[in-house]
C-alpha cells in the first residue's frame, strides 16, 4: 500500500510539473492586457508577452495572438537573441498598424519588426493590415517617408506559413541579412495602383525559398536585391503587379552582387512586367546564373525583359567602363501571352550578356492579328523553338 501511495505521488508531481511546463510554454497576449478591439493600443502588451515568450528555456515557447480580435499596434520591434532554439509566434487575429494620420511622429520608417532571432516560426490563418491607403494618396503627391509593413533582419531558419498581408504604406515584406527562410502557403494583397508596395523583396540573404503563394500588389510581386543568392521560387501566382524581379541593382553607382536564382511553375497574370532583370547605369557587380522556367504569361506587358537602363542617367563614378555584369541566364519553357509587342527585350549593356539561353519559349500577342517581338542588344547567347524569333542571338540545334 505504501508503495502504490508513493507511485501516485510521484506520478501526480510529475503531471503538476508537465503542466507548469506546459503552461510556462505559452503566452496569450491577453493575459498580459491586450483588448483587441482595433482601438486600444495593444503594443505594450505584446511586447510584455514577447519578453517572457524570448526569455523562456523551455522548447518551442509560443506567444499566441487569439483569432476574432484586431490588435492596434504602433511601430515596434521584437528583438532576440532568444534563450530558445525555436521560437513560435501563433498569429490567428488580425495585427493592425496606425493609420497615416495616427503614426508615430519619430518617423519610423517599418511597422513590424524581427531582429536577431533564432528558428522564428511565423504562423496562422491570422493578417497584418498596413492601412496604407492614405499613404498612398498623400505620398503620391509629395516625398515622404511611407513605412515598410514587416521587415525581418539576422533571422536565421526563420519559416513564415499561412497568413495574409495587405495595404502595406510600402513594402509589404523586407527579409534582410537573413540565411535558411522559407515562405510558404502566403497572400499579399494591395490595390495594382497603390505606389512601391512591393511584396516581398530579399537583401543580403541566402537559401531563401518562397513557394505556394498569392501576390497581387502595385509593384514587384518578389524583388531579390544586392547580397542574396540561392533563391528559390515556387509555385507563385502574381498580378497585378510589376512582376518577379532580380534588383534593382547598381543605384547610385554601388557594387552589388545577387546569384543562384531559381524561379519555376510560375504563374504572371496582367503584370507590368513578367521576369525582369534590372540595373543601374554606373552601378558595378553582377548577376548570375539565373534560371526562369516553367512560367505561364497571361496578358503581360515585358514578359521577358533584361533592362540595363533602368534610370534615364548615368551615376558618374571614378572607376570607368565598368558595368553590372549580367550573365548565365536561361529561360525555359515560358510561354503565353503578351499585352506588348515586345515580348523580348534584352537590352544590356557596354559589359555585354553573356550565355542568355532562350529553351522552348513560346510568347503571343494577346491581340489577334499582331506578331510579337523580340530586341536586343549587346548580348551573347543561343535559343531552341523561341518565338518571337532573337535574331541576335545564335540558334541552337
Amino acid at each position: 500500500m505504501k508503495l502504490l501511495f508513493a507511485l501516485i505521488f510521484i506520478f501526480t508531481i510529475d503531471i503538476l510539473t508537465l503542466s507548469i511546463v506546459s503552461a510556462s510554454s505559452n503566452f496569450n497576449v491577453l493575459d498580459y492586457g491586450a483588448i483587441g478591439n482595433g482601438k486600444a493600443d495593444d503594443s505594450e502588451a505584446f511586447l510584455k508577452a514577447w519578453n517572457d515568450v524570448c526569455g523562456a528555456t523551455e522548447d518551442s515557447p509560443t506567444l499566441h495572438v487569439p483569432d476574432g480580435k484586431t490588435y492596434l499596434l504602433n511601430p515596434l520591434k521584437f528583438q532576440g537573441p532568444c534563450k530558445s532554439n525555436q521560437v513560435n509566434f501563433d498569429l490567428r487575429g488580425t495585427l493592425m498598424a496606425p493609420s497615416k494620420d495616427e503614426w508615430p511622429s519619430d518617423g519610423a520608417d517599418k511597422w513590424v519588426q524581427f531582429y536577431d532571432i533564432e528558428g522564428l516560426n511565423l504562423k496562422g490563418a491570422g493578417k497584418f493590415d498596413g492601412q496604407g491607403s492614405l499613404w498612398w494618396k498623400d505620398c503620391d503627391r509629395k516625398h515622404c517617408k511611407r513605412p515598410t509593413a514587416l521587415f525581418f533582419h539576422n533571422c536565421n531558419g526563420l519559416q513564415v506559413k499561412e497568413m495574409k498581408h495587405i495595404n502595406s504604406g510600402r513594402n509589404h515584406i523586407s527579409i534582410n541579412d537573413c540565411n535558411d527562410v522559407i515562405f510558404s502557403n502566403i497572400q499579399i494583397l494591395a490595390p495594382e495602383e497603390s505606389p512601391n508596395t512591393d511584396g516581398i523583396d530579399i537583401s543580403k540573404s541566402k537559401n531563401v525559398l518562397i513557394q505556394d503563394s498569392f501576390i497581387a500588389t502595385g509593384d514587384d510581386c518578389i524583388a531579390i536585391n544586392e547580397g542574396s543568392s540561392d533563391i528559390n521560387i515556387i509555385g507563385i501566382t502574381c498580378g497585378p503587379g510589376h512582376g518577379i524581379s532580380i534588383g534593382s541593382l547598381g543605384k547610385d553607382g554601388a557594387y552589388n552582387v545577387v546569384e543562384n536564382i531559381h524561379v519555376s511553375n510560375c504563374l504572371l497574370q496582367g503584370t507590368q512586367n513578367g521576369v525582369r532583370i534590372k540595373t543601374w547605369q554606373g552601378g558595378y557587380g553582377y548577376a548570375k546564373n539565373i534560371t526562369f522556367e516553367k512560367i505561364t504569361l497571361k496578358n503581360a506587358k515585358n514578359p521577358i525583359i533584361i533592362d540595363q537602363y533602368y534610370t534615364s542617367y548615368a551615376y558618374s563614378r571614378k572607376i570607368k567602363g565598368m558595368d553590372i555584369k549580367v550573365s548565365d541566364v536561361t529561360y525555359r519553357e515560358v510561354n503565353g501571352t503578351s499585352a506588348n509587342e515586345d515580348a523580348i527585350t534584352l537590352n544590356c549593356s557596354r559589359a555585354r550578356c553573356t550565355n542568355i539561353i532562350l529553351d522552348n519559349v513560346n510568347i503571343k500577342m494577346i491581340t489577334l492579328g499582331k506578331e510579337a517581338k523580340a530586341i536586343c542588344q549587346n548580348v551573347d547567347g543561343k535559343f531552341l523553338s523561341t518565338v518571337p524569333i532573337v535574331s541576335c542571338l545564335s540558334k541552337s540545334h
